[in-house]
């Protein structure tokens, strides 16, 4: 909206100043991903990914009338939300403009509450998942550029009839994300005639598998859906299924699908397939060629949604003129979506210099962002299977 004319020097004192803080010379922007944990292997390339926009956005020389842009980084822990909580007020205290983050559902949702929502902080994650912080009342300060496991849950269901699983077992991981997952996946495949036989959760980081292995067996089922994280108890129900001569084959949803999983069960998990947010296209096309050129790749999950939750504050605080998070805030979802001119990997400063000039842009980024409802992504997943020990695509949806 265009501001209104101050009618005294007051208030045109007070507008200066405002101006002056909103274009301050250096935007810093905190990381908050679980560099220690179970999904520590994808959080080295997320953390590029989005350390790769801001450069991007600093090289340009065209926010906020040359702003530079700091990254700041934090563990999560991914599944330790007092260390998570603990890292995110340091954040607070070294003056982020903006929280990257977390990763992981549950601390993801203390952070928020706990954290951002006092302090009035913008936070968008590019991979909490779970279909309760839809819900959540987040005071319109959460985004995420990945979708819900609600629409996981659909997608999983889907795949596993194409391929003519009647029934499954399944296994998550005792925590917010795996839960809402696994009831998403139960209740969706229920929908479409399938029968899950058993429903169980299990502890991370336990040595020994063979009882919950020993349960699921029991309860039988054509495959063993694993809703689990790739570097913690995942791989242990797998190898104990193995062994156990359970099954052969797993469904493997989006915590469970990162190249540390095959490298760590072997060549027996050939064959198993699953799924985890991605899209096709021009964006991430450019995005994978950026990435490689970069030193890092691109292509591993959650990286092109965490150069898209980069970009979307750096456009927005451009869009509102201000770094302020109370001013840029409601234009997160502006510049995410139509209409507007489409800007891809690569081209911020261009969508930058738009918003200067007051053109309305439609960010599609590196995972054709599209934001609905209360600003999560309406997402599409890529399909994947294990080849030759590798995770291959081999279908979107």
């Amino acid at each position: 909206m265009k501001k209104m004319l101050m009618a005294t020097t007051a208030a045109a004192l007070v507008a200066t100043g405002a101006m002056a803080d909103g274009h301050a010379k250096e935007v810093k922007i905190g990381i908050e991903f679980g560099f220690t944990g179970p999904i520590e292997s994808l959080t080295g390339p997320m953390a590029a990914g989005a350390e790769m926009a801001m450069q991007e956005v600093t090289d340009s020389g065209m926010l906020l009338d040359g702003a530079t842009v700091t990254p700041l980084r934090a563990d999560s822990g991914c599944i330790d939300n007092g260390l998570a909580v603990s890292n995110a007020e340091r954040l607070i205290a070294d003056g982020i403009n903006g929280l990257i983050g977390a990763d992981c559902s549950g601390v993801t949702g203390a952070v928020l509450q706990n954290v951002a929502i006092p302090n009035g902080m913008v936070m968008i994650s590019p991979s909490a998942t779970s279909p309760g912080l839809t819900t959540m009342d987040d005071k319109d300060l959460f985004f995420r550029t990945s979708p819900s496991d609600a629409r996981e849950g659909e997608v999983m269901a889907e795949l596993l009839m194409e391929r003519g699983v009647k029934s499954i077992a399944l296994t998550y991981t005792n925590n917010d994300y795996g839960k809402g997952l696994a009831d998403a996946i139960q209740s969706s495949y229920e929908a479409l005639g399938g029968e899950v036989t058993i429903v169980a959760a299990h502890e991370d980081g336990k040595a020994d598998y063979s009882a919950e292995v020993g349960a699921l067996a029991a309860a039988g089922g054509d495959l063993l859906v694993v809703a689990g994280y790739l570097d913690q108890g995942g791989p242990g129900i797998i190898k104990g299924a193995l062994d156990a001569g359970a099954w052969d084959t797993f469904g493997l949803p989006g915590g469970m699908v990162g190249e540390n999983l095959p490298k760590n069960v072997g060549p027996d998990l050939n064959g198993s397939y699953g799924q985890i947010a991605g899209s096709q296209g021009e964006g991430i096309d450019t995005f994978a060629k950026m990435s490689e050129e970069a030193g890092f790749d691109g292509t591993s999950p959650y990286t092109p949604e965490s150069y898209d939750a980069a970009a979307l504050f750096l456009l927005a605080m451009q869009a509102a003129g201000s770094s302020d998070p109370a001013d840029y805030g409601s234009k997160i979802l502006e510049v995410a979506n139509a209409p507007g001119e489409k800007i891809y990997p690569g081209e911020l400063a261009k969508g930058l210099e738009l918003l200067k000039a007051g053109t309305d842009i439609d960010y599609v980024g590196a995972s054709s962002v599209e934001l609905i409802g209360p600003g999560e992504s309406a997402g599409t997943y890529r399909i994947v299977e294990v080849q030759d020990g590798k995770f291959e695509t081999v279908g979107f949806k």
